[in-house]
């Protein structure tokens, strides 16, 4: 698996912001992908040193659109990526 399918987005909500203040980044990740590759993929793509990743797998769920349209998202896996003192990932900050 290439680095790029590795990491398919980072995940910007507020509580994500707050980790971010502490050195804790957070990705979508490809459902295959473990830890081992996604710090490697981490350290390449955004030439940081990773201290740790905890991996969490969100399952699939049924979500209404209107009275009867009943749809499914799919399954998705989170990893949360904590960086050693004083590395930043730049598209996070400032933002």
């Amino acid at each position: 698996m290439h680095l790029y399918e590795i990491i398919r987005r980072p995940i910007d909500t507020e509580k994500t912001r707050i980790l971010a203040e502490q050195g804790q980044y957070v990705f979508e990740v490809d459902p295959r992908a473990n830890k081992i590759q996604i710090k490697q993929a981490v350290e390449k793509i955004y030439n940081v040193k990773v201290e740790e990743v905890r991996v969490i797998k969100l399952p699939a769920k049924r979500a209404r659109r209107g009275y009867r349209i009943v749809i499914r998202k799919p399954a998705r896996k989170k990893a949360i990526v904590k960086l050693a003192p004083g590395e930043r990932i730049q598209i996070f900050e400032g933002v």
